[in-house]
């Protein structure tokens, strides 16, 4: 791989970082209780619990609720990911690497 390559794939993989950080992820559990956001980056933005939808006797429920939601939301980001890295990594594979 020459430099005018390697320069080009690591523009290619920096405009596929900014990408990515711009992707936001939503996912909900409890029928809306828990909403969390990620970016393409795996980045936690938010988590938002709705407070009428929660019932705080119940507290290893909402807990659960967060931690499927965080579980999702990595997934899905990491898919994401993975989709976008699709074209630069067989780019990567044709240069012999």
């Amino acid at each position: 791989m020459n430099r005018f390559d390697q320069a080009k794939m690591l523009m290619k993989a920096r405009k596929l970082q900014k990408e990515l950080q711009k992707e936001i992820i939503t996912i909900e559990k409890g029928d809306g209780a828990v909403k969390v956001e990620i970016t393409g980056e795996q980045k936690i933005k938010k988590i938002h619990i709705d407070k009428d939808s929660v019932d705080l006797d119940d507290i290893a429920q909402l807990e659960r609720w967060i931690e499927e939601a965080v579980k999702e939301a990595i997934s899905e980001s990491q898919k994401l990911a993975a989709e976008k890295m699709q074209p630069l990594m067989g780019a990567l594979g044709n240069l012999g690497l």
